[in-house]
C-alpha cells in the first residue's frame, strides 16, 4: 500500500474530530481518570474492529444500499446518544460530584462499544476510505487487518491524549460548579449529535 502514510493522517483526522465516542473519553476521565477512560478506549477501538468488518462483509452492502437499513441504524443510535445526553444532562441531580458516579470497567466497554456499532456514519466511514487504500491486486485480508490495526492504534493513542488532557482538568471540574457545567454541557453535546444523527441521510 503506498498510501499507507496517507490512510493514517485520513484516519488521524476523522478520529480527531469532535464526536459521540470523544465526547464519552473526556466524560469518563473526568469521572474515572485517564486510567478509568481505557476500558471505553478499548471499547471503541474495538467497535471500530467490528464496523470495518461488517463493512467488508455483505451486511455492509445491505448497509450503504438499503434505505430501511440505514434508517433503522440511524435512529437506534439517535436514541442511544439522546438516552445519553438525558443522563448526562440529570447526573448533577444524583451527585454533584462527578468521581462519585460508579460504572464498572466492563460497563464502560460496553457503552463506548455501543457508540461505535450504533453510528451508521463509522459504517460508511470504513465502506468509502478501504477502497480507496486496498490494493485490487494484493491479499485483501492482510491490507485489511493492517488498516484496521492501525485505525485501532489511533484511536487508543488520540483517545488516551484526550483522557490525559481532561484528567489534568478534573481538579477544577470535580468541583460542585465544574460538575455541574459538564453535565449540562455533555448533556446538551450529546443530544446535538443525537439529534444531527436522526437527520443524517445518506
Amino acid at each position: 500500500m503506498h498510501t499507507y502514510g496517507l490512510f493514517l493522517l485520513f484516519a488521524t483526522l476523522t478520529i480527531l474530530s469532535p464526536g459521540p465516542g470523544v465526547l464519552l473519553t473526556l466524560s469518563n476521565a473526568l469521572q474515572h481518570g485517564w486510567t478509568g477512560a481505557l476500558p471505553g478506549i478499548l471499547g471503541i477501538a474495538s467497535g471500530a474492529f467490528v464496523v470495518a468488518s461488517i463493512s467488508a462483509t455483505s451486511v455492509g452492502l445491505i448497509l450503504s444500499t438499503s434505505a430501511q437499513a440505514f434508517s433503522v441504524l440511524k435512529y437506534a443510535g439517535a436514541a442511544y446518544l439522546l438516552y445519553l445526553g438525558y443522563k448526562s444532562w440529570r447526573s448533577d441531580r444524583i451527585s454533584t460530584r462527578l468521581h462519585n458516579t460508579p460504572s464498572s470497567p466492563g460497563y464502560r466497554y460496553l457503552e463506548a462499544a455501543s457508540i461505535q456499532l450504533l453510528n451508521p456514519k463509522a459504517v460508511f466511514f470504513f465502506l468509502a476510505v478501504f477502497p480507496q487504500f486496498i490494493d485490487p491486486s494484493a491479499h485483501f485480508y492482510s491490507q485489511f487487518f493492517k488498516l484496521v490495526a492501525s485505525y485501532g492504534v489511533v484511536v487508543i493513542v488520540v483517545h488516551t491524549s484526550y483522557a490525559l488532557l481532561a484528567n489534568a482538568a478534573r481538579g477544577w471540574l470535580s468541583s460542585p460548579k465544574g460538575a455541574w457545567l459538564a453535565a449540562k454541557i455533555s448533556g446538551v453535546t450529546f443530544t446535538g449529535f443525537g439529534l444531527l444523527m436522526a437527520s443524517a441521510s445518506r
